[in-house]
Order: C-alpha cells, then structure tokens, then sequence
C-alpha cells in the first residue's frame, strides 16, 4: 500500500522554501498531495487556478506529486482521500507553535491522522509567501524565493 501525505497550505505563492518541504517529504511518503485552500484570515494575490498552475511548473518532471484544491476543513480532505498524514513545514519557532496548536486540534478531530512537522532547510528559512508577495506588489525580482523555473502570473 502506498504511503500517502496531503501537504496543505494557501501557497500564495509557492516558494522555494515549499519545494524544499515537499522535496524532503517525498522521501518519505511515495505520494504527497499538495492541496492548495483557501485560508479565511487572508486575502489571496493569486487566483486559486494561478497558485495551483505555479505549483505544477514548480513540480513538472517530479513523481509522486498531485495539486489539488480544497475549500475544507484540512482534516476533512483527509478523510475523504483516505490519507493518515498531513506534511506542515515551519521556518521558525512561531511556526512551530502554531503548527503544533492546529496539529492538535487535528489530533482531536481524526486521532489517526498523524501531522509530520519537517523545518525548512536554513537556506529557505527567510523566504515567506508574504514576503514574496510584498516584493511582488513594490515589482521587485522575486526570481530567487521562487523555485527554479516558475514563472509568475502577470499581477496589476
């Protein structure tokens, strides 16, 4: 049986530090599900299609990976895909904590559904989805935040 992980998130936009994330999360799962959805507390840059094609580009030529989206609850996807781990990245240590907070609360809601909490490499450790987008709205290059041939929606 496959080992399946769902690697959720609003990916808006996918950086460089995800790809490190999911890079390291395929060596232990054979297919991570990157399950792009709609987080209530922010206000997207990116099209939901957008972020889901910049994801594609990013992964083209990898195995083990799908794109989906989801308008859920996270551990309701879970359910219906039939998958037992959820794969969160952290870059600090206020990561963590709130990754661990949503972890538990998961935890309650489906106990056998385990969250594997990876921390992003040091290199990536600085790169932010938010970041990216303020460098975006000020035209600045985001070329180096971003993975190896991405490129980006045109943005007003």
């Amino acid at each position: 049986m496959k080992r399946k992980a769902l690697f959720p998130g609003s990916f808006d936009p996918f950086t460089a530090g995800h790809l490190n994330i999911l890079r390291r999360a395929l060596t232990m799962f054979d297919e991570v599900v990157v399950a792009v959805g709609i987080n209530q507390d922010k206000r997207g840059f990116f099209s939901m299609d957008q972020r889901m094609d910049i994801i594609r580009q990013a992964t083209s030529g990898m195995s083990g990976v799908s794109v989906i989206k989801y308008e859920n609850l996270t551990i309701d996807t879970c359910k219906e895909m039939g998958i037992k781990h959820i794969v969160r990245g952290v870059r600090n240590m206020l990561d963590f904590e709130t990754e661990r907070s949503i972890a538990d609360m998961n935890r309650r809601l489906a106990p056998d559904v385990e969250t594997i909490i990876i921390p992003t490499s040091q290199e990536f450790a600085h790169i932010s989805s938010s970041a990216v987008r303020d460098i975006l709205r000020h035209r600045g290059d985001t070329r180096q935040f971003l993975p190896d041939g991405v490129v980006l929606p045109e943005t007003e």
